[in-house]
Order: C-alpha cells, then structure tokens, then sequence
C-alpha cells in the first residue's frame, strides 16, 4: 500500500483555478478524495499563509476534509501586513520529511510554481517524487525539463469535469 503524502499550496490551487483562461472552482473534498485513490495519498498538508480567525470555519472545514493544515508561522512582533507567501515552508516540510525518512512512500506536490522546480528535480533523481499537479497551464511550463510521467494538469477536461465544484 503506498504512504505518498501531498504537500499543496493552498493559495497556488485556488488562484490557479479561479484565475484560469475558463475559471472555475474545486470541490475540495472530491479532490481530496483523488489524491488518495490516484496517488495512494495518505497525508494531504494543505499550507494555506497567514492565519485569519475570519476563516476559521473554511479551516475547520478544510480539516473535516481530511487535509492537516499548516500556517505560516510570524513573529508577534511583525510590523505591516503578513505575507501569507508558503513556499519556503513547503520546500522545508518536504525535504525535511525525506531527510528524516517521515515518508515511506513519495511526494505529491499541488503547485505550479517555479519556485519548486529545484526541489522537485532533486527528488525525481533521488526516486523520491510521484507527481506535480498544476492548477493551470500558465505554471506549467515552467517544468518543461520534467519527464511527463511527473506531470499532471488539474485543468484537463477530464480531470476537471470530475473535481469542479457543482453549483
């Protein structure tokens, strides 16, 4: 049985979607469901920045899913406005989980930001990696250098016929 994990930028998905050239919205628990039955996901960590107790109830409702949530940590001290930018936080949770062998099986990255690519590439040589899900085609070719069996497009027809959220 396989233990992937997933570690997704959850401001990439969302904006990666709704900002597409056909904008459209995932139904999350559905995509949940995905990643365990297509990549034998059994830990999703979904980085969602900053947090914002006006939001508790989409966290809340995030953890009902079956996602961990993770927030990007700030000093008490921080003055201005709190960037909710994940991406070092991911890249350190992933390579943390490999160096550490918290990850008997492999790693399922939802982004496509070029920010990864560096890290992504290290973990397909190291047999380390099962797949990116792009939520755009914007993002995605920034991994041209990345064999095709790495790649999946969240905005295939198919894909997305099944995962878009029905009104």
């Amino acid at each position: 049985m396989k233990n992937n994990q997933a570690f997704i930028d959850g401001q990439n998905l969302n904006r990666g979607t709704i900002s597409a050239k056909k904008p459209w919205k995932i139904d999350l628990c559905k995509f949940r469901v995905f990643l365990s039955e297509k990549y034998g996901v059994k830990k999703a960590y979904y980085f969602v920045g900053t947090y914002y107790k006006k939001f508790d109830s989409m966290y809340r409702f995030l953890e009902k899913a079956g996602y961990i949530v993770i927030f990007r940590e700030h000093a008490q001290t921080l003055r201005g406005k709190k960037k909710g930018n994940v991406d070092s936080d991911i890249v350190f949770y992933i390579m943390d989980a490999v160096y550490r062998r918290k990850v008997s099986g492999k790693i399922v990255l939802v982004s496509g930001d070029g920010d990864y690519k560096k890290m992504v590439t290290r973990l397909v040589a190291d047999r380390k990696f099962r797949v990116i899900i792009f939520p755009n085609s914007h993002w995605s070719s920034l991994y041209k250098s990345i064999e095709d069996k790495y790649k999946v497009r969240l905005y295939a027809a198919e894909i997305r016929k099944y995962l878009e959220l029905k009104k």
